[in-house]
Order: structure tokens, then sequence, then C-alpha cells
């Protein structure tokens, strides 16, 4: 048994409205996990193998929730914008990086004695300008700092890692680095597979937020597109004995009229057979404990 953990950043519960990508377009996997159509109207869902249920990312600060207080928060349980004053981002602030040193999810698993893995992988460039600066996201600060390895171009190769775009094409065209172009069901598989070997398996997909900043609607359909068909394999392939829990930090995609994050609730997904624990969860502070306590 292990869970899978999938985190996209800047999806919220948005309108029913031509702002809202996802209910301008259908996309399957989000209609699957939320049992209806995706957005603020939608009622919460408690069965056996599956929970849906919208829950805070304001963590009582005033302002727009950013990815630095609402990642620590979701990945240590620490409200960290409550810590700091306010919220704060895209990266860790200083007076809240100890925490992603010290008590992120990854560290709780290695303390059971079990076994996390950061599916993400990452090209020289990042490693280069993240070492010159001493600049690095939430994720990656508390992988380095669990001890946990940060994987590059030959994980990929390996087909143990996944690149951020899920496909693999911007490593290709961008950076021009040569490495085979895969489906979403491809990249879904090749997750799973490595799910066995592990207790808690992440994977961070941050390109839903950057869609958001440029408000376009083609934008949001291609960075979803994709996502759409990576979960719907997962969805449909993972063993039972696993837990899926997919959630995001703020929301942002879900209101292309702003260029801004949003003050909305954010979903929270669970599939398995623990899935009723979760119903616990009210915000990104209750998501670790919980998780924790399932593997």
């Amino acid at each position: 048994m292990a869970v899978i953990f999938i985190f996209i950043d800047g999806v919220g519960l948005g309108e029913k409205d031509s702002s809202n990508p996802f209910f301008e377009n259908r996309y399957e996997s989000f209609e699957i996990l939320t049992d209806g159509h995706f957005s603020k109207e939608a009622k919460p869902v408690q069965q056996k193998d599956h929970l849906y249920k919208p829950i805070d990312a304001n963590l009582g600060v005033e302002g727009l929730p950013q990815s630095g207080t609402g990642q620590t928060a979701l990945f240590t349980g620490r409200n960290a914008a409550k810590e700091i004053g306010k919220h704060f981002g895209p990266f860790p602030h200083s007076g809240i990086k100890p925490f992603l040193k010290k008590e992120s999810v990854f560290h709780g698993v290695k303390e059971m004695g079990k076994k996390p893995y950061f599916m993400n992988a990452y090209p020289p460039i990042f490693f280069e300008h993240a070492q010159k600066r001493n600049r690095w996201s939430c994720t990656t600060l508390m992988t380095k700092s669990a001890d946990l390895k940060l994987n590059s171009t030959e994980d990929v190769l390996n087909e143990t890692a996944l690149t951020a775009e899920i496909v693999q094409n911007a490593w290709r065209e961008k950076l021009g680095i040569d490495i085979p172009k895969i489906t979403p069901n491809e990249a879904a598989n090749r997750l799973l597979n490595v799910v066995p070997d592990y207790d808690l398996v992440l994977y961070e997909y941050y390109l839903t937020d950057k869609a958001g900043h440029n408000q376009s609607p083609e934008d949001a359909e291609r960075v979803l597109k994709p996502l759409d068909e990576f979960l719907l394999q997962i969805i449909k392939e993972k063993r039972s004995s696993d837990t899926l829990v997919i959630t995001s930090d703020h929301g942002n995609l879900e209101d292309l009229s702003t260029k801004t994050h949003t003050r909305n609730k954010v979903p929270l997904f669970i599939l398995g057979e623990i899935s009723a624990d979760f119903d616990q969860v009210e915000s990104l502070t209750d998501v670790k404990e919980i998780m924790l306590k399932s593997i």
C-alpha cells in the first residue's frame, strides 16, 4: 500500500462561467473526482473509496494566498502565512524554510522507517541556477533537506522520473535535451511502475499556475489536456490498495478574468480504501498529518 500524492499548483474552485476553463471544457478526470462538474457548486462526496471536499487555502490571513506559504502549509502542516504574518511566494520565505527543512511530509515518512519519493526531474540549467542563487522551491528544498535525490536527465531516460510538463516536450524543444516525447498515459504508467517501491510518491504539476497568470484559454487547454489524460490513467490503473491524494495550494486557473491568485477554496480529492480518514481535513494545514497516518 502506498500514497500517490499529485500536487497541482494554482487550481481552485471557480464559477460556472466563461472565465473558468473547467466550465468551458470537459475534463473527465476532474468530473470523475468531483462526481459532477468541477466548480464551487459541486457537492462534497463521501463514499467508501472516494472523497471530495473543498478546503481552505487562505489560512486566516488577509490577502491573496501564495505558493511559498501555501505549499509549506500543505507539506509541513504548519500555518506558514500566520507564522510570518502574510502570504508569500513563489519561493519560501526565510522565516518558514526551517519547517521545510525539518518537518515536511518527506521527513515524517522517513521517521516512520518508510520510503518517500519525489517523481519530478530537473534539467541541468535548473541545478546551475538554484545552486548559484541558493534558491529552491518548496518541493525541492524539502526533498534536499530530507536527504532524498533530486532527479535529473538520467532518471528521465531510465524511466524513473517525469519532467514538469508530463510529456517531456519542453526539454527537447526549449532546452535541446535529447529525451523522447511520451504520452500522458505513458507518463502515468511510469509513475505507477515506481509506486510499488515506495510508501509515498509525490508529483508536482505547476504549469496550471503559469497558465492562470497568462489568462489565456488556449494556455489553459494546453496544460489541462495532458493533465486530464495523466490523471485518468492513474485513476483507472492504480492498485486498489493505493490511495490517490490530489490537491492544490491556492486558486488561480479557475478564474481567467484575473491575472492574480484567488481566495477560492481548493479541491481535496481522495481515491482509496482509507478515503474517509481525510474527511477531517478542513484546510491545507490538515493534509500532512492525515496522510502520514494513512501510510
